[in-house]
């Protein structure tokens, strides 16, 4: 199973920063090892420049931030999945905190947009995590399931397990310079290979699960090793070829 080490650029880069980026990324990594498969997600005004600077190269790969569940309609602002595809998007983004906390997305929705993207031919990573709060109140595993459960409600049984990515991502850790320790990322880690197994028995063992949290060149060699930790989404380290291209190859 390859890891799969993400890099979730939100809401930076016009399509020249893009590009230059993709390409500078592209230089430093070189002959990417076999074990790894690099994935970027741009903004939208920049899907084409990155995908351009990819393009013939292996391993590497584009997504698109977010979509929405429909192949077309009078959704002003929206991106339906095959616009994505029509890119040269292999990946769609689902679930992201910033989505659900800052932007309201329910789980229920975000479940419909996870299984619509996978049925239009989009493989997709999930995003599910608990805020502080929640952790400090004992609630990660019933955070987790309710994350899992709505957001892989609809989403077929038999899925090919390549298709589909979960990304934990503690919200007290996005973007703060906090980092799950060890332990925790172990236990949340745990817990949804433990849901995972109970929806998909077959396919579980190798749906691979991604943690995003401050992620960074000094501290992704740690996490990388940890027992079901099978890639990384970053932010803020993943702007910057220099820095995601130590991440990748960590």
């Amino acid at each position: 199973m390859k890891k799969l080490m993400a890099a979730n650029w939100k809401m930076f880069k016009t399509l020249s920063e893009a590009r230059d980026v993709a390409a500078a990324l592209r230089h430093a990594l070189g002959a990417l090892p076999v074990d790894r498969e690099v994935l970027v997600f741009p903004p939208f005004t920049a899907i084409a420049g990155v995908v351009e600077a990819f393009a013939g190269a292996t391993g590497l790969g584009v997504g698109g931030q977010d979509f929405y569940p429909a192949e077309e309609g009078a959704f002003t602002g929206e991106i339906a999945p095959r616009m994505l595809l029509d890119l040269g998007c292999a990946y769609g983004l689902t679930g992201h905190s910033e989505r659900r906390h800052v932007l309201g997305e329910s789980s229920a929705f975000v479940g419909k947009k996870t299984a619509f993207g996978l049925g239009a031919g989009l493989k997709v990573v999930l995003c599910v995590g608990e805020k502080i709060d929640e952790r400090e109140a004992g609630k990660l595993d019933a955070v987790l399931d309710e994350q899992l459960t709505a957001g892989l409600a609809n989403v077929p049984r038999d899925v090919a397990p390549e298709n589909l990515a979960i990304a934990y991502e503690p919200v007290w850790a996005i973007g703060t310079g906090k980092v799950a320790g060890s332990p925790e990322i172990l236990e949340a880690h745990a817990s949804v290979r433990k849901r995972l197994q109970e929806i998909f028995p077959s396919q579980a063992p190798k749906i691979r699960i991604l943690y995003g949290g401050s992620v960074n060149p000094q501290n992704c060699g740690q996490i990388i090793q940890l027992d079901n930790v099978d890639g990384v989404l970053v932010g803020g380290a993943s702007l910057q070829a220099e820095s995601f291209s130590r991440i990748v190859l960590a």
